[in-house]
């Protein structure tokens, strides 16, 4: 563990988090932003499965958000993923990965980890890969929403990554 990484907290989130959390989104320039509104709901309705990576202050200053897939609820949806610019360079995605994974795997069983991944997006190509790595777990790409399916123009493919069997290890938050 780096330094950084050991004066963060992980723990679920808030919904007074839940601004801080889209701010986070919005000034990642890479994500999708949804309403300020929603990720209240889902710092509310998901904090279960879902983390927030907190500096000394108390402030968040990374999340990662997800869900238990109904239709498998094995396998736990990473939604979202991002670090404060500030913040980055750290490792605290991939701690955060590992974190909720572990917690999700304690609470619910999840075998499996999902998400979806735009060609262009580097960064998230690597944080999954190199945690399918690291925990010595299959992963498998295929195509889930093709371009022409976001009514925006411009919006990249959407590729998903499965990830699994899982194994578990690590501490819950």
């Amino acid at each position: 563990m780096t330094a950084a990484q050991t004066a963060v907290r992980i723990e679920s989130p808030r919904v007074e988090d839940g601004a801080a959390i889209w701010r986070i989104a919005r000034d990642s320039e890479v994500l999708d932003l949804n309403s300020s509104y929603s990720y209240l709901l889902w710092c509310r309705d998901f904090a279960g499965t879902s983390a927030v990576a907190r500096d000394e202050a108390g402030e968040p200053i990374a999340f990662i958000t997800g869900y238990v897939r109904p239709e498998r609820p094995s396998t736990l949806v990473v939604w979202q993923v991002a670090v404060d610019h500030a913040h980055r360079g750290h490792g605290l995605a991939g701690l955060l990965l590992e974190a909720l994974t572990a917690k999700v795997c304690a609470s619910h069983g999840i075998t499996g980890v999902e998400t979806t991944v735009s060609p262009d997006n580097v960064p998230s190509d690597r944080l999954f890969t190199s945690y399918a790595k690291r925990r010595g777990a299959a992963l498998e790409r295929e195509l889930l929403f093709d371009a022409g399916l976001f009514p925006d123009d411009g919006h990249q493919p959407e590729v998903l990554y499965r990830i699994g069997p899982l194994h578990p290890q690590g501490e819950s938050l």
